[in-house]
């Protein structure tokens, strides 16, 4: 397992981006660790089921100072072993052009989220973990529909 904040550096390495951008790349990581590594976890922290999408609540109190502004590029890559690389540069390739309202809008319309905050308003504050499983289930289903032709 890593530190959230060594993923979240690795993102940051790539370039600068808000707050939303890089919980939701972090999700993504997560999420897509999950399908490639039996479950496993990538980082300790959980996800919560958030107005606005998944997030972790460290990576929002540590920077939560920059509000909507962009975080600055992180001057240093922190070094990973092969495949946790591949996976990190997968997630970057897949959702990195993508802005953070556009992630957002990704992740409402994606199970793992919406099962999560089931029963509550949009605008209700939760802090309903997302469950490991449920994103394994979602996204390995989705990667199994879209390598299926032929």
């Amino acid at each position: 397992m890593f530190d959230i904040f060594t993923i979240a550096n690795w993102f940051l390495a790539q370039e600068p981006m808000t707050h939303k951008k890089l919980q939701k790349l972090c999700y993504y990581a997560q999420a897509w660790y999950a399908v490639f590594f039996s479950g496993e976890r990538l980082f300790k922290e959980d996800i919560q089921a958030w107005v606005h999408g998944p997030a972790i609540p460290e990576v929002y109190y540590r920077y939560s100072d920059y509000g909507f502004a962009l975080i600055p590029k992180c001057n240093t890559v922190p070094n990973f072993p092969e495949d946790i690389y591949n996976l990190l540069t997968s997630v970057w390739t897949t959702y990195g052009a993508l802005s953070a309202d556009e992630l957002e809008y990704l992740t409402h319309h994606e199970s793992p989220w919406k099962d999560a905050r089931q029963g509550l308003e949009p605008d209700v504050i939760s802090n309903i973990v997302i469950p490991i499983e449920a994103m394994q289930s979602y996204y390995t289903e989705k990667y199994l529909q879209e390598h299926s032709h032929g």
